[in-house]
């Protein structure tokens, strides 16, 4: 539908809460987002000024559909289904495969032991976490069982009480020895009771618990009992030095975060009390939606995937939905969640400090991004080119003399290589040595494919970079001239070192590139990862051939196939060799048959006499 179209349609909406799905000209859904009253949204989209990004957006929109909804929550929980099905390209998302792992403790069993998984199942097991990674909660393990004296070894109780000797922990007096009998399973199940403890956060009062009952055993003549429960509280204090490696479960307060700039963060701190217990933070890409809805389907999505939720969560700025926010957190949470926006205070500040850390690490994280841009920046200028060089794609051809030509077509977004866009090509229109012809091979069918619609090559580069001199980049102009696409191109020119010194244009004036340190490192990076890529690809192609090629020799399996291969090379350096020289590499058996099979039996059955007659 044209603009006009879809602002008639958007017209007839109602004027009730529901969810809006814009969609591309195939079809698919580009952004998802809903409305208190969708006439009123969807409307807005399609009038008026809009900022880059949402123009961006919408220049694609060709057609649009809607779900009307019961109430704002409902929509509310639609919209955060829907995003998570389709991941629309232009909604704000967070990565769903960070681990939160959680720490599992199967008390049904007579010695309890702690256990990393990722998500919390009904099996009678109690479930400490989620943790901010695998690595820490392993150590959040290590730090509480050396801590309080419990296990960290392999074995198994009771199953391996009495067998063996007591490992290396309990000579270097980590483990009072359960393993060897020497500490009963209610001194054992004390001291996971102590664990569980410090996993929910209560450390100070386990503290206080175990001087309470220590001070009563001690004033009831119990020594023995006052002793033990005075090492439990030693290995407490022990822990308290070490406490900062151990985050809070469920976290009492949650303070976001929200940056925006070259690239936004969004950050959580999580508060067990007055102590700060954990961080998270994630980076993107600047979201079209203002800071309000940013934060509001940051916060969704965050908990989500997270699973676990404060008493109070703390955001920096209201949101229209935050009372529908706060119930759909409740829900899932099975208990009641508290938002707050705080403009003064203790809370206030708490908030600040998750608005300074999404800034920091935003600033963190994008220097090396600004620095590129900076280069790209400067190849824009000096090349007079019409758009930022945001994609980059580079071409080579690799052969050995007629045998397995190829060629390599690496991509760079933003300056850094995208890998998943690399493609690979094998010539099939020559079948002997032509750089030129393998080169406009290659670039017609990947701009015809371009024209055919394929996904696979549906994006134009702002700048296409050519291995080679003018020619090349010439041959690449009369492709893109016959095809009608308008690109920039240019070779990639290398000095005697093999070091890319400049480009060129197809007309023969040249770019120095030495000059600029930054804009050197990234063009020669360039030519140096194609060139990589098409070496590798035809090099597999070539393995496998020469592979093959011996496979037909009879007795020859593929250890002696490998030794061939590493000591001579090539097949044709294998058929030149002598009886005596293959001989030398592989077993007397192996080498005739090799020389057999390129010499004739006769010749080879006459040197093989000589060798034992000498």
């Amino acid at each position: 539908m044209l603009i006009d179209e879809l602002r008639e349609k958007a017209n007839r909406l109602p004027l009730l809460p529901g969810v809006y799905l814009m969609l591309d000209e195939k079809g698919e859904v580009i952004y998802v987002g809903k409305a208190k009253a969708l006439k009123n949204r969807v409307t807005s989209y399609f009038r008026g000024e809009h900022e880059l990004k949402t123009s961006a957006m919408v220049e694609k929109v060709r057609d649009f559909n809607v779900i009307v909804a019961a109430s704002e929550f409902e929509a509310l929980v639609l919209e955060n289904s829907l995003i998570k099905r389709h991941q629309p390209h232009y909604n704000i998302l967070l990565r769903d495969d960070k681990a939160y792992p959680f720490i599992r403790l199967d008390v049904k069993s007579e010695f309890p032991r702690f256990a990393i998984v990722n998500k919390v199942s009904e099996d009678g097991a109690k479930y400490f976490g989620p943790f901010g990674g695998r690595g820490l909660t392993h150590d959040i393990i290590d730090t509480v069982c050396k801590a309080l004296f419990l296990p960290t070894c392999g074995k198994k109780f009771p199953r391996d009480i009495g067998k063996g000797r007591p490992c290396l922990n309990y000579h270097m007096g980590t483990c009072p020895g359960y393993c060897a009998g020497k500490s009963s399973s209610d001194e054992y199940r004390a001291r996971i009771n102590d664990a569980e403890m410090i996993l929910n956060g209560k450390s100070a009062e386990l503290k206080a618990e175990l001087e309470r009952e220590m001070t009563n055993a001690s004033d009831e003549l119990r020594f023995e009992q006052a002793g033990q429960l005075r090492d439990r509280l030693r290995s407490l204090q022990g822990l308290s030095n070490r406490q900062a490696v151990i985050g809070a479960v469920g976290s009492d307060t949650d303070a976001v975060g929200f940056f925006r700039g070259a690239k936004s963060c969004f950050s959580v701190l999580h508060y067990s009390g007055d102590n700060l217990v954990g961080k998270d933070f994630e980076m993107m890409d600047e979201p079209l939606e203002d800071d309000p809805e940013a934060v509001s389907a940051l916060v969704r999505q965050y908990y989500s995937i997270r699973g676990a939720w404060p008493k109070t969560l703390l955001l920096p700025f209201g949101t229209e939905d935050t009372a529908e926010i706060e119930q759909m957190l409740s829900e899932a949470s099975g208990h009641r969640v508290y938002i707050e926006i705080p403009q003064r205070g203790e809370k206030r500040f708490l908030v600040e400090k998750a608005m300074i850390n999404a800034k920091e690490e935003c600033l963190r994280f994008t220097t090396a991004a600004q620095r590129r841009l900076k280069t790209l920046e400067w190849l824009q200028d000096t090349l007079g080119l019409q758009a930022l060089p945001m994609r980059i794609e580079a071409f080579d051809i690799s052969n050995t003399g007629d045998f397995g030509i190829v060629a390599s077509m690496t991509v760079f977004v933003s300056g850094k290589p995208l890998k998943r866009d690399y493609r690979k090509f094998k010539i099939k229109e020559l079948s002997s040595q032509n750089d030129f012809g393998s080169m406009r091979e290659v670039l017609t069918r990947r701009f015809n494919r371009y024209l055919e619609g394929d996904a696979s090559f549906s994006e134009l580069p702002n700048l296409l970079l050519i291995d080679g001199g003018a020619v090349h980049a010439s041959i690449a102009e009369s492709v893109l001239n016959e095809l009608k696409i308008s690109l920039p191109v240019l070779g990639m020119v290398k000095d005697d070192r093999h070091r890319t010194r400049a480009l060129i244009y197809s007309s023969g004036e040249e770019v120095g590139i030495t000059g600029n340190p930054a804009v050197f490192a990234l063009i020669g990076n360039i030519q140096e990862e194609t060139h990589r890529f098409a070496i590798e690809y035809h090099r597999s192609l070539r393995s496998a051939t020469i592979g093959s090629k011996l496979e037909d020799i009879k007795g020859v399996g593929e250890t002696r196939r490998n030794e061939l291969l590493k000591a001579f090379k090539t097949i044709k350096a294998i058929k030149s060799a002598t009886f005596e020289e293959l001989n030398a590499i592989v077993p007397k058996n192996a080498a005739k048959a090799v020389y057999d099979y390129y010499h004739g039996g006769d010749e080879a059955e006459n040197t093989d006499d000589t060798e034992e007659n000498t």
